[in-house]
């Protein structure tokens, strides 16, 4: 079987073309993709060549974890079946082209425990499901947020998950003048214009380093601040500040299948919003400039490929 991916040869160089598919195990899905999503934090760094290193890099290598879809072919022992709609988070399912993490291209073969099924209603917006179940397993270990630093879609999602799970509102940072809109029932703003303090649990989902001094110097006496985004460079802070106040200093970890199954049920409840956080889609076959407009433009909150026509 044939698919085709989106293939990033090398660092800054990217193509759609034909691979090989691995066969289908017993318990393995074949899945027609509809819509993927391309990810301005850890594709950036795979296309820029800053990806520190990770399980499995290398190149060429076929990126994404936000793939939706319908199953075409289920392996005998799968728990899945042919129609059903699943959100996928990557594959690696190409021979010697490495999947990291692998869900970019029009069909994928993968494990049936690592898909989810959706309902079809949830259409494109259930490429937003890893973001999600991200922004669910860093609030699930600790405090709820009250400081969010970063208004892309993982600071969205995360405000929006804070309220839905009977939090206060957060106050959210943002850098970027273009981003500071679409709060919904809470308050983004320059981080300039912030007078107060202190702050008891900052999540910083920016995936900028050099910052942590700031948030100390922000955090209440015995507070946390977790880093939920993914960072290409060494974190370091000055240690009186953060010994005054106690602080702790958290790394959010990758999401688990928990984390997904809880996160989906935020959004099939009707407690948490999707709407609003896809804002491009393009052809998959216009890949070089999506990924372009996805990277560069700050008006772009979340670009999604669209696999209907891939040729």
């Amino acid at each position: 079987m044939e698919t085709q991916a989106v293939v990033f040869e090398r660092p800054g160089a990217l193509s759609v073309r034909a691979l090989e598919l691995d066969d289908l195990g017993e318990n393995d899905i074949l899945v027609d993709v509809s819509w993927s999503g391309i990810s301005t934090g850890t594709e950036r760094m795979l296309w820029t060549g800053s990806m520190p290193p990770f399980p499995g890099m290398g190149y060429p290598l076929v990126p994404g974890y936000e793939s939706v879809g319908r199953v075409r072919e289920a392996g005998p022992e799968s728990n899945l079946r042919a129609g059903d709609w699943v959100f996928a988070p990557g594959a690696s399912c190409y021979g010697e082209v490495k999947g990291l993490f692998g869900g970019t291209a029009s069909s994928i073969v993968l494990p049936d425990h690592r898909a989810v099924s959706i309902a079809p209603d949830l259409k494109e917006s259930g490429v937003l499901l890893a973001l999600t179940a991200t922004a669910y397993h860093a609030i699930a270990g600790g405090d709820l947020p009250d400081l969010i630093i970063g208004h892309g879609v993982l600071g969205r999602l995360m405000a929006r998950m804070t309220v839905a799970l009977g939090g206060s509102a957060p106050t959210v940072w943002e850098t970027e003048p273009r981003r500071r809109s679409g709060g919904l029932g809470y308050e983004v703003m320059d981080p300039e214009a912030d007078r107060q303090r202190p702050y008891k649990a900052i999540y910083d989902v920016s995936g900028k380093i050099g910052a942590l001094d700031e948030l100390i110097m922000r955090l209440a006496p015995g507070g946390e601040i977790v880093l939920a985004g993914f960072y290409d460079g060494d974190i370091s802070f000055q240690h009186v500040p953060a010994f005054l106040r106690e602080a702790r200093i958290r790394v959010a970890a990758e999401w688990k299948q928990g984390d997904l199954r809880a996160a989906l049920r935020l959004v099939e409840s009707g407690a948490l919003s999707l709407d609003g956080l896809i804002t491009h889609q393009q052809s998959a076959a216009e890949a070089v400039s999506a990924y372009g407009a996805a990277f560069e433009d700050p008006d772009c909150l979340k670009m999604i490929l669209d696999w209907s026509n891939p040729q």
